[in-house]
């Protein structure tokens, strides 16, 4: 086990045990090996955080860091560095021992060659809020195939909303702490014939 790993495993089992919120996890851990990164055939997608995975941000996959920690990335091959937010699960071979996003790969100049030599540096660890979830039925840009999506929906499933952030308005279901209950209601929206996924809210 790696020291970062180590490191989070320590902190995990404090939080646990601990009555009070979430502590930053000790600082200064540091891992070497191999970085890779993944980005267009992923994007969009739910990362194992619940989160949807968003290429253009600053964020990385590690295999057992808490979601939300901090890691400063060196590319030791040219000194390049950027700092990432765990969010993410992976890489899963050997040797490898963080997933970059693209814009992180992009930052510390490795995405042409796919995988590079790195450091990885623990800053801590961020308290992460609860998730709350809900169910997606469509995204679109034009408002008015959304209201009328969501005016379908509205006849069959309570608490329908049309959630706007200025070029996209998306046809969403109810507000989940439990992943489970929305991927009933993912379930059922497949059963009646519509496209659905369960998406987090931030």
């Amino acid at each position: 086990m790696g020291l970062l790993a180590a490191l989070a495993s320590c902190a995990l089992l404090a939080a646990a045990c601990a009555p009070s919120s979430p502590k930053l996890a000790p600082k200064g851990g540091v891992e070497r090996g191999i970085a890779s990164w993944y980005g267009p055939g992923f994007h969009g997608r739910l990362t194992a955080s619940g989160e949807v995975y968003d290429m253009h941000a600053l964020t990385a996959a590690h295999p057992s860091l808490p979601f939300g920690s901090m890691v400063e990335v060196t590319n030791l091959d040219n000194g390049r560095r950027v700092r990432v937010r765990i969010n993410d699960r992976g890489p899963f071979l050997k040797n490898r021992v963080i997933d970059l996003s693209y814009a992180a790969a992009e930052t510390i100049e490795m995405i042409g060659a796919g995988t590079a030599r790195v450091q990885l540096a623990l800053l801590g660890t961020a308290p992460v809020e609860p998730v709350r979830y809900t169910v997606q039925v469509g995204a679109f840009q034009d408002q008015v195939r959304a209201e009328e999506l969501a005016a379908q929906l509205g006849s069959l499933f309570p608490a329908v909303e049309v959630r706007s952030d200025g070029a996209w308005h998306r046809v969403q279901i109810g507000e989940y702490t439990v992943r489970e209950l929305a991927d009933d209601l993912r379930r059922r929206l497949h059963r009646e014939g519509f496209s659905a996924l369960v998406v987090a809210l931030r």
